[in-house]
C-alpha cells in the first residue's frame, strides 16, 4: 500500500470477542489482518494472537468449499472467519457478487 492509501484506511479497534446481536453466542472476531492487542505489549499480543488463531482454525473446524459451476455461497460475516483460496484465473473463471446485509453491529 501507498502511504495515501494507508491513510485512507486507518487501523481501527475491534473486540477480540464478539457478541453475535441475533444468536447472543460470542465468536473470536481475529485473523491474519490482526496486529497488536490493545494494552498488551507488542509482543506479547503477537503471541497471544498466534495462540488464539491457531486454536480458531484447528482443522477440525476448517470447511474447503470445492467450487462447482452455479455454486451460492453465503455466510454470516459477523461470526465465521474466511479466507479465500488460490486460483488460476485463466483457467478458472469466476462471477463473484457481494451482498451485504444491514444490521447490528456485534458487541
Amino acid at each position: 500500500m501507498t502511504e495515501a492509501q494507508r491513510a485512507a484506511v486507518p487501523p481501527v479497534d475491534h473486540p477480540v470477542i464478539r457478541t453475535h446481536p441475533e444468536t447472543g453466542r460470542k465468536s473470536v472476531f481475529l485473523g491474519d489482518h490482526s496486529e497488536s492487542i490493545v494494552g498488551m505489549d507488542y509482543a506479547d499480543g503477537r503471541r497471544f494472537i498466534e495462540a488464539l488463531n491457531e486454536r480458531v482454525v484447528a482443522l477440525a473446524r476448517i470447511h474447503t468449499h470445492r467450487w462447482r459451476p452455479r455454486d451460492f455461497m453465503v455466510w454470516d460475516n459477523r461470526c465465521l472467519m474466511h479466507k479465500a483460496g488460490s486460483y488460476d484465473t485463466a483457467r478458472e473463471p469466476r462471477v463473484i457478487r457481494r451482498c451485504t446485509i444491514l444490521g447490528e453491529v456485534p458487541s
